[in-house]
C-alpha cells in the first residue's frame, strides 16, 4: 500500500496558480537547456522512501484544504552550496484535483496514509471535476459537495 506526503502550497491561492507555476518552471528549464522535470526542494528527507515511491503522491494544501496531488517519481537527498542537507521531490507535472478536505497549517511535510488520502475529484463524477475551483470550494463550504 503506498504512502503519501502532504505539504502546504505556500503562495498559491488555487490549483490554477500551482499549475501555472509548474508550467512556468518547465518553460524556464527548457529555455536554459536544463532537463524539463518538476522538482520541489524540502529541507528534510523522508525516511520511508520505498513506501512513498510505491505509488505515492504529494498532496498539496491550498487555502486551508487538501486540494490536489502530484505523483512522486523520485526522492533525491543532496547537500546545498552551504552544506545543508536538502531533498528533491521529483514529481509528475500533472496536477490531479482531489475531493477537498480541510487541513490546518503546519511546517514542512507530513506522511499521509493511503487510507486517509482524499479520493481524486474525477472519481466523484466527471461533472464535479469540470466545475471551476472557486465554485467547487463554495459548494463544499455549503455542504453540497
Amino acid at each position: 500500500m503506498p504512502l503519501h506526503l502532504v505539504k502546504l502550497c505556500v503562495g498559491c491561492d488555487s490549483i490554477a496558480d500551482l499549475t501555472g507555476w509548474i508550467a512556468t518552471r518547465l518553460k524556464q528549464a527548457k529555455a536554459k537547456g536544463e532537463p524539463r522535470r518538476h522538482v520541489h526542494v524540502t529541507r528534510m528527507s523522508p525516511k520511508r522512501v520505498d513506501e512513498l515511491l510505491d505509488g505515492g503522491s504529494l498532496y498539496w494544501v491550498i487555502r486551508g484544504e487538501i486540494a490536489c496531488r502530484e505523483k512522486l517519481i523520485a526522492i533525491e537527498p543532496f547537500r546545498d552550496r552551504d552544506g545543508v542537507g536538502r531533498c528533491r521531490l521529483v514529481l509528475a507535472p500533472k496536477v490531479i484535483p482531489v475531493a477537498p478536505r480541510p487541513q490546518r497549517a503546519f511546517q514542512g511535510w507530513r506522511y499521509l496514509a493511503a487510507s486517509d488520502a482524499p479520493p481524486d475529484l474525477g472519481s466523484k463524477g466527471a461533472g464535479v471535476a469540470t466545475l471551476p475551483e472557486p465554485l467547487r470550494r463554495e459548494l463544499r463550504e455549503l455542504g453540497l459537495l
